[in-house]
């Protein structure tokens, strides 16, 4: 096998596809065209083919000057005037399918036409793709696809094929090497695992991810953009110290409550203070102003 998993110490050879830097490099540059295409056909499969696309303004505004604006990461438009929203968001969200109608309204809303031609109001298709870093409902850990239209919700039946939602949840995605059935699989795994390789690797296909690997080193890169990059690995890496300390600050705080619930059971039950300390780790003084 080809792949050789770099040394811990060692800076990632590649530019990693989870930043905004990278999002933006791999798919959002008209010379790696290529690669949002390839990764929009699979996630399509069975439904729609791309053939060409182009680039559009990423930033909505409201119908008023004084709404805000929406600011999309990618906005493609395609063959027929299909739109797609293409989003790579890692930090976690409460309300995210709000933010997807969102969006996805915004944009219906100015394409909608005005005045007499829009009597027929007939609108292109829409797409909301999004690749996610965190559970979109973490009782459902193992689902990583969600995939949604407009359905009846007694039959099932398709009511309306034109507005579509693609959701990638990558901590979900837990599929090994030997386990990569799809070229989709394919994708989630070298999303999450790009900067352990040093070369294009034999488990995946060549001819769809050998731009990632021929444009995707970073030596490659101009002295603007290496910075570019380097900051945005470091908004990358505050984020996740961020989101680390609080989730041990959380653990130390529910710690602390327990043992000061178990300090007060003990000491309504007559227990020894030197006892009591020596169980839960509480000092003599705080187990005694404990009611």
């Amino acid at each position: 096998m080809q792949r050789r998993i770099k040394a811990k110490n060692k800076t990632s050879r590649y530019i990693e596809i989870l930043t905004d830097f990278g999002w933006k490099y791999y798919f959002g540059r008209e010379e790696n065209k290529i690669n949002l295409i390839n990764f929009l056909n699979r996630l399509l499969e069975g439904e729609h083919v791309i053939a060409d696309l182009h680039y559009a303004n990423v930033e909505e505004g409201g119908e008023h000057s004084g709404e805000r604006k929406v600011v999309f990461d990618l906005r493609c438009i395609g063959e027929g005037g299909k739109h797609f929203l293409v989003e790579m968001q890692l930090q976690n969200q409460d309300f995210f399918f709000d933010r997807a109608v969102t969006y996805t309204s915004r944009t219906i809303s100015r394409l909608a036409k005005k005045g007499a031609d829009g009597n027929g109001y007939e609108l292109p298709p829409v797409y909301f793709v999004a690749v996610l870093g965190f559970q979109l409902d973490k009782a459902n850990y193992e689902k990583y696809y969600y995939s949604a239209k407009i359905v009846d919700q007694f039959d099932n039946e398709l009511l309306y094929d034109k507005l579509s939602y693609k959701m990638l949840v990558l901590p979900n995605f837990n599929k090994s090497l030997t386990n990569l059935s799809t070229i989709m699989d394919q994708w989630m795994y070298l999303m999450k695992h790009l900067n352990e390789n040093e070369e294009l690797p034999n488990y995946l296909d060549k001819r769809i991810f050998s731009r990632i690997f021929e444009v995707g080193e970073v030596a490659n890169l101009s002295p603007a953009e290496q910075m570019a990059y380097i900051s945005s690995i470091d908004r990358k890496r505050d984020y996740n110290n961020t989101i680390a300390y609080a989730k041990k600050e959380a653990m130390a705080e529910g710690e602390r409550k327990k043992a000061l619930e178990t300090a007060l059971n003990l000491k309504n039950m007559d227990m020894p203070f030197d006892k009591i300390a020596k169980a839960t780790g509480l000092s003599v003084e705080e187990i005694e102003l404990l009611k």
